[in-house]
């Protein structure tokens, strides 16, 4: 038996093929937010662009935030409690950065699990693997003592974004064209 047209086949699909490690996302996420991510890269420039118009000292804490270096998510494990805050990009303000709030990041063993415990607004979700140095995030926000509603139930509370790690005690998500308020929400993590 010939093998040689078999794995030609193979390595042509293994090539044609999405990059995803994980494609249970695919049976997920929602056509509404596939589109944001499809988008992201206009979107994420956009928006970045509007923040330029914001208070110089919250632009250089956004700059210095966006230039650290991207690295594998592989080699680190991110469950723990950690501190949180979310920076509002372009929208109805340029740039709005909050205040550290607690998020904690389990592994149920299908995968990591992130829950904003405190603050105003929100988010509990899943992560997915999408290459060595991004993942997806699908997750639902809610406000104050809100019950969260599973990712999937509308608009108003699904949220979805690409996750960066930028070293062993740092990481970061950022939302492309979140339902309210700015047009690039960037949660960032420091333990």
């Amino acid at each position: 038996m010939n093998l040689r047209p078999l794995l030609a086949v193979a390595v042509l699909l293994s090539t044609a093929l999405p990059a995803l490690a994980d494609g249970q996302v695919q049976k997920l996420i929602t056509a509404a937010d596939k589109a944001r991510l499809d988008k992201y890269d206009d979107t994420r420039k956009a928006a970045l662009a509007e923040a330029k118009a914001g208070n110089p000292t919250d632009i250089k804490q956004l700059d210095a935030l966006l230039a650290k270096p991207v690295v594998s998510f592989s080699d680190k494990d991110l469950t723990g409690n950690w501190q949180c805050r979310t920076i509002k990009v372009g929208g109805l303000s340029p740039l709005v950065i909050y205040g550290w709030f607690k998020c904690k990041v389990t592994d149920d063993g299908s995968g990591w699990r992130l829950q904003k415990i405190n603050g105003s607004q929100r988010t509990q979700g899943r992560f997915f693997d999408d290459g060595e140095k991004r993942s997806i995030y699908l997750g639902a926000g809610s406000v104050n003592n809100d019950k969260a509603k599973p990712y999937g139930s509308g608009p108003q509370t699904d949220q979805v974004g690409y996750a960066f790690r930028n070293s062993a005690k740092e990481w970061r998500i950022e939302f492309p064209s979140p339902y309210y308020e700015s047009k690039l929400d960037i949660m960032e993590f420091k333990r």
